[in-house]
């Protein structure tokens, strides 16, 4: 009986065990419900996480400047520039009609970047020479490569020289056919580009400028247009040493008048930045010219790059009706120039500057990329500028012929050094229509860019 009594004991107790056990214990249906709350939680987190990266932005800084760029990539903001820390030195110059000088030549923020991928915009001023200009300032829309299209003001599509960015320029001024093209205007322009850059064009239509202009507003009712055509023949071929050759030509025209008051005519400068020539203004005792008519210019031109070797050739002629009420003509300038380049340290030499293989770094005896530059130009002005009284033979030049050369020293990517040496001889431009002591100049730079 006790025993049995024992056995009843246990079993009650054994029981109880497994009911107070069975009590604290989650269902099966228990289980899952609180498995689909953790699961519904974590898809919330992951959702959460996701839509913070989606609204990320990223902040970069390096050596092509600093950027802000949305998750998606499809919004971007770029803030580059650079300054240019010039001086100039002119040799020979016994009646001091130059000064020597240290000058800030450029300095340029640059603001530039894309909304919704295929949206782009720039914004460039510049403070240099202690004027305030404003040099580009644009839209553009670029679905495809092929075909963009931009409004606003920035340069023309015609120098080639001209198109090449200030901070990549081989020699610290450009050379004589940048006087005979317009710099910067106003209007609306297409352009892309096939097979890689094989064929590039660009076409547009614009207020129209002076030879060497930067306008923000129209003078008169013309308009004109401006077009250029640039191939790179070997560009997709197998034929290493002809990849980076290109030709090319550009053209404008159109119909540009002035008044006494506004001329709308051009003045040309030396290397040196010395007016050489001008047409009759207002100091003129026997009236002022002014444009008259058609302005067109034409503009072949080619570059070739292999290895460390670079060579630029561009030839401009402008075509002006020019007046002054009583005597008119038309004037066909010309100008040509033909620059080379070699890289000293083994780099190449590129339309888009040098970039050194190894930055300057005295303890590891890396200097960076020295290059050394060279080049002839001429440009002629019309003598009917002079037989119909449009200009004075006594002050003004027509013709400069020049060579220079000079060497170029790219610490890294961001500093450079330039140093040249110009030499330019006139015809004419002096009392008695004597020539124009010849301008002899050191030009040196200092250039920080991001």
């Amino acid at each position: 009986m006790r025993k049995i009594n024992g056995w009843i004991g246990a079993a009650l107790v054994g029981g109880a065990s497994v009911a107070v056990l069975q009590a604290g214990e989650p269902t099966l249906s228990e289980l899952d419900q609180k498995v689909k709350v953790l699961e519904r939680k974590l898809e919330i987190a992951d959702e959460a996480a996701a839509a913070k990266a989606k609204d990320a932005v990223s902040v970069k800084a390096g050596k092509d400047g600093f950027s802000i760029n949305s998750a998606d990539k499809a919004f971007q903001l770029k803030i580059r520039g650079y300054v240019q820390a010039d001086g100039r030195f002119y040799l020979d110059d016994k009646d001091h009609k130059a000064t020597d000088s240290f000058l800030l030549r450029r300095v340029r923020p640059v603001f530039e970047g894309k909304i919704y991928e295929d949206f782009g915009f720039k914004i460039m001023p510049d403070f240099g020479d202690g004027k305030t200009v404003l040099y580009d300032a644009y839209g553009e829309y670029t679905p495809r490569p092929e075909f963009g299209i931009r409004v606003g003001k920035f340069k023309l599509p015609v120098g080639l020289e001209r198109l090449q960015s200030a901070r990549d320029l081989e020699f610290v001024e450009r050379g004589l056919p940048t006087d005979l093209v317009p710099n910067r205007d106003i209007g609306v322009q297409l352009g892309g580009e096939f097979g890689g850059g094989t064929l590039q064009y660009q076409a547009g239509i614009f207020n129209g400028v002076p030879d060497g202009g930067n306008a923000d507003a129209d003078t008169n009712d013309g308009k004109d247009l401006a077009a250029r055509l640039f191939l790179h023949p070997f560009r997709l071929t197998d034929v290493e040493a002809l990849k980076n050759f290109g030709v090319g030509v550009a053209a404008s025209v159109g119909d540009q008048t002035g008044t006494p008051s506004s001329p709308n005519l051009p003045t040309f400068k030396s290397v040196g930045q010395q007016t050489f020539f001008s047409y009759k203004n207002s100091t003129n005792a026997n009236g002022i010219a002014y444009a008259d008519g058609q302005l067109a210019r034409l503009i072949p031109q080619a570059y070739y790059y292999v290895g460390p070797f670079g060579l630029l050739g561009e030839y401009v002629q402008s075509q002006q009706d020019v007046t002054d009420g009583k005597n008119k003509d038309t004037l066909d300038n010309t100008a040509w120039q033909i620059q080379g380049s070699w890289v000293l340290t083994g780099e190449d030499a590129t339309y888009t500057g040098v970039t050194p293989l190894h930055n300057f770094e005295p303890s590891t005896g890396h200097i960076g990329a020295v290059e050394l530059v060279a080049r002839i130009q001429d440009l002629t002005v019309d003598d009917g500028a002079l037989s119909a009284k449009l200009a004075d033979g006594k002050k003004s030049a027509n013709e400069a012929k020049g060579w220079g050369v000079g060497l170029n020293w790219y610490l890294n990517k961001n500093v450079k050094f330039n140093l040249d040496y110009d030499q330019t001889a006139f015809t004419g431009g002096a009392p008695n229509r004597a020539d124009r002591p010849d301008e002899k100049v050191i030009l040196a730079r200092t250039q920080f860019a991001f």
